[in-house]
């Protein structure tokens, strides 16, 4: 089951904007949920490029909802 919630009270440019991306608990994790493979694909390579981690980030299909989420194993 996919919890929706609100993001941690740290510096955050998306709460800057008004924007909270939608949140699934994943084990003891909160994670932001992806619609479509393409877009956390898109999203990893975004991150990889910001945090200068070329090709560690990948992505997976959640096993409790139809969306997906970025990992770095």
């Amino acid at each position: 089951m996919c919890y929706n919630g609100g993001m941690s009270r740290s510096f955050d440019v998306n709460r800057l904007s008004g924007f909270e991306p939608e949140k699934c608990w994943v084990g003891e994790t909160h994670k932001i949920i992806y619609r479509t493979r393409e877009e956390a694909e898109m999203a990893a390579r975004v991150a990889e490029h910001d945090h200068h981690l070329t090709g560690r980030l990948s992505v997976y299909k959640c096993e409790f909802g139809e969306h997906w989420h970025l990992s770095s194993k």
